[in-house]
């Protein structure tokens, strides 16, 4: 069954990880479910995915926790059959063992972040490094 939910972590897949082998897109989805078991973040995927600034009910560009979401650009998946293999990904993905070992962040190896600092690396998959105990 399709929810809410499941596009939601779809979208963030595809717009964060389609260029990614399936572990690495998977990996994505697990951080987002590890947030909405984290206090510190909201309770549901959707919000989870939409965290950050807004301004007007607008999101502030670059001011979220997922860079796809205020990005300025549409998050409409133009290629179709990587938008159903995040479905399926994401329809998957709280149903196998956590890959990245608890992570509630991560980032691509092209950049460092800042709070990087505060994590503890839980794993690198692909071009994704994740971490958990970030500050």
């Amino acid at each position: 069954m399709i929810t809410p939910a499941l596009i939601c972590i779809a979208t963030a897949i595809y717009f964060e990880a389609r260029g990614e082998p399936g572990d690495g897109q998977i990996a994505v989805a697990q951080v987002i479910h590890n947030r909405v078991e984290d206090p510190r973040y909201p309770d549901n995927a959707c919000d989870v995915v939409k965290q950050g600034y807004y301004l007007n009910n607008n999101p502030v560009l670059d001011k979220c926790q997922f860079s796809f979401w205020c990005d300025g650009k549409s998050d409409n998946p133009r290629n179709i059959n990587a938008w159903h293999d995040a479905l399926y990904l994401a329809y998957i993905s709280d149903r196998i063992p956590d890959r990245t070992k608890g992570a509630t962040h991560y980032h691509t190896t092209e950049v460092y972040p800042k709070w990087a600092y505060t994590g503890e690396v839980t794993a690198k998959i692909n071009k994704h490094v994740f971490y958990a105990g970030v500050k």
